[in-house]
């Protein structure tokens, strides 16, 4: 229900704000709303060729294509005046992403379609890990501590081995990996969920762990940075993993709290004691390391516990073939089962994301969540707190809505600060420390269909104000 009325908020606000805009005379169109494209240039205003100054005018009339840009410099937008049909179309910016029509056609080809192929191949491996036994196995040895975090999840459920994976695939930075894992967990936790329309308490506290993203090698933030050639790379990466921690812990707090879980018990504090040893251990291992080994640790460890992954889960079901003959399958059957089921949930998924990425990619387009960014930025600017983080709150800000947004403002800030300035590296950390929130709840809730998602919506914000409110803190410290 709440993620509905926001969702119609934010098209109700942006629509209103497009058409008072428009008619104030503040925006020249909006087609570019309806079907630009992300980083094309605005249209601002239509001029007839006698009204422009003279010497534009006489550049057009000289110029092959009869195109002028001017102002061309690498800190303020350019100014193109193109002469067609005869009038001179001026633009200038760029539009921040893509239309309401390009988004719908790309929320498809680019995210759609390559999720599906995701889902496809790791459910299909899922369902070897069923069926070939280690599901269940996982699940036995897990049960002491996620029957304490999920009291109302029954020993040794399938679901937990689900959720372990899922864990797992965040904390190696295995995006791909880890929505299929969590969406099949969300499935499996909605076959003892009573109340099939209403968030159950087990996956209000999954999902908002989930969200919390404790993430250990955040490769995509390294790659990124290797590219804009940072002196260090990989020095954004423990303050990544101690944010992320960090709103993790206020996750399961938050929720745990709500949810009455025993915080005391035996089995949860040698779960999360190991978790943190786990990681100190690692985090030492990594700092002994010199910039070349960091970088070929960093780059090589996911993918070889992907590898690792796939080869153990082939491997098992291979020594446990006996188990998939008694099911009246074989081993390849069985990844094509799951694979189809995969296929499946990729469908049903489609109208929640489109859904929300259109309303994002009309917020974003229509100025209004510029204004409220701004404004913001201009609120703390006031109050004392430093430029260079108001200057990387939009990264912040955005993160909820949309990763791809995020990531644009990210780049954007070492492009125009420096990939070494604190700025820089702040956005960094915002991009690793948090959750598309609205992105997340659309597509795992949409799933299994469940219409009222209680308190999840607000805890997820919660504790990404927790991870901002950590990250400045954290970089403050580090840099």
């Amino acid at each position: 229900m709440v993620l509905s009325r926001f969702w119609l908020a934010i098209f109700i606000s942006s629509i209103a704000f497009v058409v008072v805009s428009l008619f104030t005379g503040n925006s020249y169109t909006i087609d570019f709303i309806l079907n630009g494209k992300k980083d094309d240039p605005i249209l601002i205003s239509e001029k007839y060729l006698h009204q422009i100054p003279v010497f534009i005018k006489d550049s057009i009339k000289k110029a092959p294509d009869e195109t002028m840009v001017i102002n061309r410099d690498t800190l303020n937008p350019d100014t193109t005046y193109v002469y067609k049909s005869k009038t001179v179309k001026i633009y200038t910016g760029k539009q921040k992403s893509d239309g309401l029509l390009p988004t719908c056609k790309n929320s498809l080809l680019d995210l759609i379609i390559p999720l599906i192929a995701y889902l496809a191949f790791f459910c299909g491996l899922m369902q070897l890990l069923i069926d070939s036994g280690a599901a269940e196995k996982l699940a036995k040895k897990l049960s002491p501590v996620f029957t304490k975090i999920f009291p109302s999840v029954p020993k040794n459920h399938e679901s937990i081995s689900y959720m372990t994976l899922n864990f797992a695939a965040n904390f190696l930075g295995l995006d791909s990996a880890a929505t299929p894992f969590g969406l099949k967990a969300m499935e499996s936790l909605q076959e003892i969920n009573p109340d099939k329309d209403r968030a159950s308490d087990a996956q209000i506290m999954f999902l908002c762990l989930h969200a919390a993203g404790l993430t250990l090698i955040p490769t995509s933030i390294i790659g990124y940075r290797a590219a804009e050639n940072a002196s260090n790379p990989a020095d954004v990466m423990l303050p990544c993993i101690i944010t992320s921690f960090i709103g993790t812990i206020a996750a399961f707090l938050i929720v745990g709290i709500r949810q009455k879980v025993n915080f005391k018990s035996a089995s949860l504090l040698v779960g999360l004691m190991s978790i943190i040893a786990a990681i100190v251990g690692l985090l030492f291992y990594i700092n002994r390391l010199d910039l070349i080994g960091k970088n070929f640790f960093t780059s090589n460890l996911s993918g070889l516990m992907l590898v690792v992954i796939i080869a153990f889960t082939l491997i098992f079901s291979f020594i446990h073939e006996k188990k998939f003959i008694d099911k009246n399958t074989t081993i390849f059957d069985a990844f094509v089962s799951g694979a189809n089921n995969g296929l499946q949930t990729g469908v049903k998924i489609f109208p929640y994301v489109l859904g929300m990425l259109v309303a994002i990619s009309f917020f974003r387009n229509s100025g209004l969540f510029e204004i409220i960014s701004d404004g913001i930025s201009f609120v703390f600017s006031h109050i004392g707190v430093s430029k260079q983080i108001t200057d990387s709150l939009p990264v912040a800000m955005l993160r909820p809505f949309s990763s791809g947004g995020s990531r644009g403002f990210m780049i954007d800030s070492m492009k125009m600060y420096g990939v070494d300035s604190f700025t820089a590296r702040l956005s960094c950390i915002f991009q690793c420390s948090a959750e598309t929130t609205f992105y997340v709840i659309a597509v795992y809730f949409g799933s299994i269909k469940v219409k009222n998602t209680r308190y999840t919506l607000s805890t997820m914000l919660l504790v990404d104000f927790i991870c901002v409110l950590a990250a400045i803190l954290v970089a403050s410290w580090f840099f």
